[in-house]
């Protein structure tokens, strides 16, 4: 049998070839793939090897730059610097690339997941959103290490890197939590609300007696925990830990695009699948009226309980609290006009496709945070009678390789 490889260690000289989904680009030596992150397509790097399993590729880190592409800069966090190799935060993938290169590939990534996965050849143009590349995230997670310290983990580790400040993260809300020492092995989250409120909650694993188990304690340390937002006019009441888009200018932005897709007619229905606290059911309500009907659902109890708080003046919309997959079972829905639905990051998958078309609304309105989900469920559409007929793809996660995507699918005739 022959010995597999075990190139963890090793530096390697490799040119570097095209972005691939996951924040890294792909280069070959001596017939491996390597998955190097830190690289821009074009240039030539060395590359240490952090992990391989002996197959056919491995993931190294860029940790010299021989031939630097036109895009490079020098990254605004210190933990980002190159000369920390696999030591780097791995909060972020694209540091070291300006904004117009980040945006070119996070389109060239999009491009190649329709067109792997659903066979379309689409040109894909990523937007930015208003802000720039630094302090639009409201909200964040950390980890605490074996000192109380909290920060971020490096990039598919559990080691724990100690931080003062995230220079992505709206201006304050980090260096909260640097300056406390925090219960070792707790997890932190922190969210700023669009009043300026800043409200943090820690959850402590405290081990348990029998079995040896561990129990999870959520407890509130600053903020009231209840985070007051405003779109378009209209006030959101959101638990602070539950979802909210994390980029400051996304709410506005994306609930425009929503609503100018859905086009809901007056009187017409609409569903709201996985609607959260509420934000796309209110466009979706003004445009089909007081005659009309919008259909939330959503699987948090306490999101749907926000969301009925939030939406109490628009009593057209109805609620209900379960899985997509279970709630559309009910054949006494009313039919729908058009859907929209906001899958979590693995997509809405086959049931959930097969059940929106099976009512056979004119438009669907799809919001994706992945690209391959995307192409997955724009695939499943084709499938079942949909084409895709518009495409916006926004920066909503700058210096990271997350994209978010808004599809409009119509029935093909």
């Amino acid at each position: 049998m022959t010995e597999k490889p075990d190139w963890t260690g090793r530096r390697l000289e490799v040119e570097i070839g095209p972005v691939a989904h996951g924040g890294h680009c792909v280069a070959r030596h001596e017939g491996r793939v390597v998955f190097v992150r830190h690289a821009l397509p074009g240039e030539t790097v060395i590359a240490e090897v952090t992990e391989d399993n002996g197959g056919g590729f491995c993931r190294a880190d860029a940790v010299e730059v021989v031939q630097a592409a036109a895009g490079r800069v020098s990254p605004p966090c210190p933990l980002a610097d190159m000369a920390l190799g696999p030591d780097r935060c791995g909060g972020c993938d694209f540091q070291h690339a300006d904004g117009e290169t980040q945006r070119a590939l996070k389109a060239a990534v999009i491009t190649e997941q329709l067109q792997r996965i659903a066979g379309l050849d689409w040109p894909v143009e990523v937007r930015e959103l208003p802000g720039g590349l630094l302090r639009w995230r409201t909200r964040a997670r950390l980890a605490v290490d074996r000192k109380g310290n909290a920060g971020f983990r490096p990039n598919r580790s559990h080691r724990v890197i100690p931080v003062a400040d995230c220079p992505i993260t709206v201006e304050g809300a980090v260096e909260e939590l640097a300056d406390r020492r925090w219960r070792p092995g707790a997890e932190l989250t922190v969210a700023a609300d669009g009043e300026g409120e800043l409200h943090v909650t820690a959850l402590d694993r405290k081990p348990q007696r029998r079995r040896g188990r561990q129990q999870a304690v959520a407890r509130q340390v600053a903020g009231s925990g209840v985070a007051h937002e405003s779109v378009r006019g209209r006030s959101f009441e959101v638990a602070a830990q539950g979802f909210w888009q994390v980029h400051k200018a996304a709410p506005e932005t994306f609930t425009e695009v929503v609503a100018r897709f859905a086009a809901v007619p007056s009187g017409g229905t609409a569903w709201d699948l996985y609607g959260g606290v509420g934000l796309f059911a209110a466009e979706l309500a003004e445009q089909a009226g007081p005659t009309g009907s919008v259909l939330l659902v959503e699987s948090s109890r306490r999101a749907v309980e926000d969301a009925v708080a939030n939406l109490r003046d628009q009593p057209q919309v109805q609620f209900r609290a379960g899985t997509v997959e279970r709630v559309l079972t009910d054949e006494d829905l009313p039919d729908p006009d058009v859907v929209v639905l906001d899958p979590p990051r693995k997509g809405a998958g086959r049931e959930v496709v097969q059940a929106v078309t099976a009512r056979a609304p004119s438009r669907i309105v799809h919001v994706a945070c992945d690209p391959a989900a995307l192409a997955r469920d724009v695939s499943l559409f084709a499938e079942n009678g949909y084409r895709m007929v518009e495409l916006e793809s926004y920066d909503a996660f700058p210096m990271t390789h997350h994209i978010e995507c808004i599809a409009l699918l119509e029935r093909e005739s």
